[in-house]
């Protein structure tokens, strides 16, 4: 919890930090963490090019309708996110805003989790997510080289599905697509 006497961080905060490292407001707390890792920076790299072509942009039969970003900034109130991938509906997306940070919640975020952001990711990042009716999200640790699937229902996040190292999942929000978890592993 942030200490009464400290002032709140705010959006400004975010320019101070160095080009190296990654900002987030938490709670009125400005985090700042290093950069991602390579091997976290593989799985986003490898998940958007698994998770792109069919929904983003409809490619190969896929269903399409989705917008999907990495590392966006995005503002959730007072808090600024940075997930590793976050995903909109394509109608619920806001397509200019006079601003930097996206301001609508996702209905998809992935973290990529890393042992700076673990905790911060599943303690305090997950139940802002929650807080604003984000309605899937994804945990990934290319350490274990797991995935973890959650479902939001009120006021509860629902674990729908966990899997590990080369499985093939086809997993909430994007049943279509089969993937293959062994392909997001730096071997």
């Amino acid at each position: 919890m942030t200490d009464p006497a400290r002032r709140r961080a705010v959006y400004e905060d975010l320019f101070e930090i160095p080009r190296n490292m990654t900002g987030e407001i938490i709670n009125g707390e400005l985090i700042v963490t290093p950069r991602p890792s390579r091997k976290h920076t593989i799985v986003a790299s490898r998940l958007g090019g698994e998770i792109l072509p069919p929904y983003d942009f409809g490619r190969g039969g896929g269903p399409g309708g989705w917008i999907i970003i990495v590392e966006p900034e995005i503002s959730f109130g007072e808090d600024v996110l940075v997930p590793g991938l976050a995903g909109w509906r394509r109608e619920r997306f806001p397509r200019e805003e006079p601003h930097n940070w996206i301001s609508v919640a996702p209905d998809w975020v992935c973290e990529i989790l890393s042992p700076n952001t673990t905790q911060v990711d599943r303690t305090e990042k997950m139940p802002i997510y929650s807080q604003h009716h984000v309605a899937y999200a994804w945990l990934i640790d290319p350490i274990l080289k797991t995935l973890e699937v959650y479902r939001f229902e009120p006021g509860i996040w629902i674990g729908v599905g966990a899997y590990a190292k080369s499985a093939k999942v086809r997993a909430e929000p994007f049943p279509e697509l089969e993937l293959d978890l062994g392909i997001l592993w730096l071997e």
